[in-house]
């Protein structure tokens, strides 16, 4: 397993001018990363010919490998022209990734508010999606690229939503980005989900949160979980997940792919990508003892 960043992690920084994704991609070289997760936030990528050959060449020139591409996407629309729309737009992203020369790529499937993330819901948009991640599935396969859903956007989060969706796909090149953390948003043990899904996983992120019960608001910095307890994005091995255990199952699950650090934390993100970066190595090294 190789330990690396995903670019989302940097995204202030990048925002704020203090480096591009270039530089970034260097700055994880520079810091102990293996890989590189190109998220384009708040940069684009796909249209940009030119970028795209700067990423391949620069993480050549670090040693690292781009392990994925991953974008945003909402196959829940409100007409069917729209659909279309979106799926198109998905498979041109598909042709990115296969400039970028990566095997994998998460898009998102669904946004609903928390309100709107019912299981009436899930069973009415269910088709829908699945037939569209079907279709951008099928387009991957011809350049060998194995897609993904990452349980993310409250609608399609937790374990067995995520499953149901795989199931109803039905295509061995579409699997699940496990992210370690998100499942605590829609209030799932993150340990149990992740037993739960690693054995469907084409990617793992890596994510701490901060955790307090409703009935104790910690106010400014927090956002609410679909249960209405609290989160807060930490350094990872800081926060509440017991990420030794969530890491655990992952080595004893045989899975042997990418391991990209998402830091989204209060602390300055180039801070919070190193530590978390150096305790996911540790605890990694540690666990194979």
């Amino acid at each position: 397993m190789k330990i690396g960043l995903s670019t989302y992690s940097l995204s202030k920084a990048i925002k704020a001018g203090e480096m591009d994704v270039i530089e970034a991609i260097q700055w994880i070289a520079d810091n102990g990363g293996k890989h590189v997760e190109i998220v384009p936030s708040p940069f684009t990528v796909t249209g940009d010919d030119k970028l795209v050959s700067a990423i391949v060449k620069k993480a050549k020139d670090t040693g690292l490998d781009i392990s994925s591409y991953t974008i945003g996407g909402n196959l829940v629309c409100a007409s069917e022209e729209d659909f279309k729309k979106e799926v198109e737009r998905l498979k041109k992203e598909v042709d990115t990734a296969h400039a970028l020369g990566v095997k994998l790529m998460r898009h998102d499937v669904a946004y609903r508010t928390i309100e709107e993330s019912t299981l009436e819901n899930l069973e009415k948009d269910l088709p829908a999606l699945a037939k569209g991640c079907r279709e951008i599935a099928d387009y991957a396969k011809k350049f060998g690229i194995t897609t993904s859903v990452e349980n993310h956007g409250r609608h399609i989060q937790g374990s067995e939503r995520v499953q149901r969706l795989l199931r109803a796909v039905g295509r061995d090149n579409y699997k699940t980005t496990v992210d370690i953390g998100n499942f605590l948003c829609v209030d799932e043990n993150p340990v149990c989900a992740v037993k739960n899904n690693i054995k469907y996983a084409s990617m793992v992120h890596l994510k701490d949160f901060y955790y307090r019960p409703a009935s104790e608001n910690p106010g400014e910095g927090w956002f609410p979980s679909s249960g209405g307890n609290y989160l807060r994005g930490a350094i990872f091995g800081h926060g509440d997940i017991d990420v030794r255990a969530a890491l655990k199952i992952i080595c004893e699950s045989g899975y042997n792919g990418y391991l990209s650090l998402e830091f989204e934390g209060m602390e300055d993100c180039k801070l919070g990508s190193r530590l978390g970066m150096a305790n996911a190595t540790r605890i990694l090294e540690e666990l194979k003892k």
